[in-house]
């Protein structure tokens, strides 16, 4: 006990001066959303980030040097473009480090010394710079205005750079524009679809001369394509059939779309954005396969496959929330895609169809998958709110329960190889992850079941299953752990682990304050968010994700929010912007995908404590920070409806109204704590 007490004293001291040791922000918020670096003299710094359309995805490595000169590598990736062996991460790839500006002369000389002002991102980057030249064997500093505009193509296998230079000198000045197409064609037998072309080239060429305040503006144009589609004789990189104007009004409408379904409102402005940027990254990440739409983690690694964890577990039970039937689309197609496993025999569904759909990864064994799908499915279909495909999906679900309840152990829990993590970590025979979310795909299948007509008897079977598996999980996991009141994470388990967190997302609350306390004491808590293990150096972003969510339902808010914040401010506004990342050190932070869709979930099912019950129906159990008057989740797109959320404080009470369009459907004064049930 006197260990858990000198934790338990760390960690108190360790949250409250969360707010006078948060790092300086190096971006800020801007009025339209958009975060802003403005450069000053904390460089040279360098980040990276990933975007996406549904036929390629970029990652840019850029950063500014000790001289205020911008540099940027792009290293593109074509998920539908499949190598041979057409394994997972064998897409087609290219990485570009050249300088376009550093191409064009004023007159026979470089532009000299850039120096970066600052550089926006809301889903298309902009980087605003100036630059010298000699005039009269004299610098003219700030005589030539350059900016930049990068983003990827919505619809094509395309990455799209914008240039305009504008004459900031007295004088009139002459720019050169070479000639520069480059083009790469890779081996016939290298690729499953034969040869294909990689092209990069630039829309102008040629002399033009400026007056003062004149702009010239070209872009650039980064494109794969199979070799067989030369044919035609067009160019992708040549660009006389591109509109440049469309391509960035495309992208621009997309952001617009997600930045404008699933709202959050709170007095939080850093909440806020990082909720918009997550929707974002969350959406943004799905590929159009011969397999059907297939969202993707991405990463350079990632793609045109699906998870058991990234989509069937994290995002999909995300998508009907926002609305984007793109979304929806890759969701439900995803589960088809692990339907197709389905077997008499009850051998495992692999983790992952890969490679557009053609072939499966089951490389860590049975992960507790069908657990992971079975959760996934019976909570998409009823936020989804869809009869036709929650039919379709029952099946599944139902398969996947037994599954699971075959693989029940003597103690009456899930036996597994491996978890999410893959055998990075131990996970002995059973691990707590595998049995909650089993346990939550019991409950969900009772409420979906009911909508579908499923008989009572099943129902009741299920229901007696999660009851009789809450106990299990108790009796076998519950334990006093490095002097706290909570979970080993398998049998023999005697250190920390961040995923002692999941029985707080599936609503199991009767270790909730030991854990809590474990989670946030300095045996697992970092500034970047949980150890997967007390005593590594190892993050996962997703079980702080988890954490966070879980302990905002279980009722600790306070504190819940207090590492929500630093999180957030962090990862939107810190040195590595501006989404959720998958791990350190494996993957360099990669901004993968799913995350994203996990940490608005935090909000979602945390904040706001919603659960679905049925197809239009949900309980609602909403947390408001005591800092807080208010808070609203408004153009909410579940449960095959419309509608707004508003929470605000009523002196000791909460007032809670549920509005489609400016008809109130539910309006109710509760106590803090309380579950309200809306029906729609």
């Amino acid at each position: 006990m006197n260990l858990r007490r000198t934790l338990l004293l760390f960690s108190f001291i360790f949250a409250g001066s969360l707010a006078i040791a948060q790092p300086k922000d190096r971006w800020t918020i801007q009025d339209d959303g958009a975060i802003r670096w403005n450069i000053n003299d904390n460089i040279p710094h360098d980040d990276h980030l990933e975007m996406s359309g549904q036929q390629l995805s970029v990652v840019l490595r850029y950063g500014v040097d000790a001289q205020k000169r911008f540099h940027l590598n792009r290293s593109l990736v074509f998920p539908m473009l499949r190598m041979h062996p057409n394994k997972t991460q064998n897409n087609l790839k290219q990485r570009f480090d050249v300088n376009i500006p550093a191409l064009v002369t004023v007159d026979d000389q470089t532009l000299l010394n850039e120096e970066v002002r600052d550089v926006t991102f809301n889903g298309i980057m902009r980087v605003e710079s100036s630059f010298g030249y000699i005039y009269r064997r004299k610098e003219l500093k700030d005589a030539v205005q350059l900016t930049r505009v990068l983003y990827p193509s919505t619809n094509a296998a395309r990455y799209c750079e914008e240039y305009t230079f504008k004459n900031s000198s007295p004088n009139q000045i002459t720019l050169r524009v070479p000639e520069w197409n480059v083009t790469y064609t890779t081996p016939e037998e290298a690729g499953v679809y034969g040869a294909y072309c990689i092209e990069a080239g630039l829309s102008k060429s040629g002399v033009f001369v400026l007056k003062p305040g004149e702009t010239l503006e070209f872009y650039a144009v980064f494109s794969g394509r199979k070799l067989v589609d030369a044919s035609s004789g067009r160019n992708d990189a040549g660009l006389s059939h591109i509109n440049i104007l469309s391509e960035r009004a495309a992208r621009e409408a997309l952001i617009s779309q997600w930045w404008s379904n699933l709202v959050l409102d709170t007095p939080d402005p850093v909440l806020n954005r990082m909720f918009a940027f997550a929707k974002l990254r969350g959406a943004e990440s799905i590929y159009r396969t011969k397999g059907g739409l297939m969202h993707g983690p991405g990463g350079e690694a990632y793609y045109a496959a699906v998870w058991a964890n990234d989509q069937a577990e994290y995002i999909n039970p995300f998508f009907p929330f926002l609305g984007y039937e793109i979304g929806n689309e890759s969701a439900l197609n995803s589960f088809r895609h692990f339907a197709r496993y389905m077997n008499p025999e009850y051998k495992p569904i692999p983790s992952s169809i890969i490679s557009e759909g053609v072939s499966f990864w089951h490389g860590a064994k049975d992960r507790g998958d069908g657990a992971m799908i079975a959760y996934g499915a019976a909570r998409y279909a009823l936020a989804r709110g869809d009869k036709a495909e929650a039919r379709e999906l029952w099946p599944l679900i139902e398969w996947c329960l037994e599954y699971c309840n075959r693989k029940l152990t003597p103690a009456g829990v899930v036996a597994s190889n491996s978890d999410e993590l893959e055998n990075r970590f131990p996970a002995g025979d059973a691990n707590l992850c595998t049995s909650t979310l089993y346990y939550d795909a019991l409950r969900s299948a009772v409420m979906l079941g009911r909508e579908l007509g499923v008989s009572a008897k099943q129902l009741n079977m299920y229901r007696n299953q999660a009851n009789a598996l809450e106990k299990a999980i108790e009796k076998h996991f519950g334990y006093e752990i490095e002097g706290f009141h909570s979970y080993r994470y398998y049998e023999g388990n005697d250190i920390l682990r961040s995923w002692i967190c999941m029985p707080l997302v599936m609503g199991i609350y009767t270790r909730a304050q030991g854990t809590i306390d474990a989670l946030f004491s300095p045996r697992l808590w970092t500034d970047d968010g949980l150890l997967t293990q007390a005593g590594t150096e190892t993050f996962w972003d997703r079980s702080t994700l988890y954490a966070l969510r879980g302990t905002i339902a279980a009722g600790e808010v306070e504190k819940g929010m207090n590492f929500l914040k630093k999180y957030s401010h962090r990862r939107l506004l810190g040195d590595h912007v501006p989404y959720a990342i998958e791990a350190w050190p494996e993957g360099d932070q990669r901004h993968l995908s799913a995350e994203s869709g996990l940490y608005c979930r935090i909000y979602t099912e945390g904040l706001f404590g919603i659960r679905p019950t049925g197809l239009r129906s949900f309980e609602m159990t909403p947390r408001l920070p005591q800092e807080w008057e208010y808070m609203n989740l408004n153009r909410v797109r579940a449960f095959n409806s419309e509608f707004d959320i508003r929470v605000s404080r009523a002196g000791k009470k909460l007032h809670v109204e549920v509005l489609k369009g400016d008809k109130s459907v539910l309006k109710k004064s509760v106590t803090e704590g309380a579950t309200i049930k809306v029906n729609l």
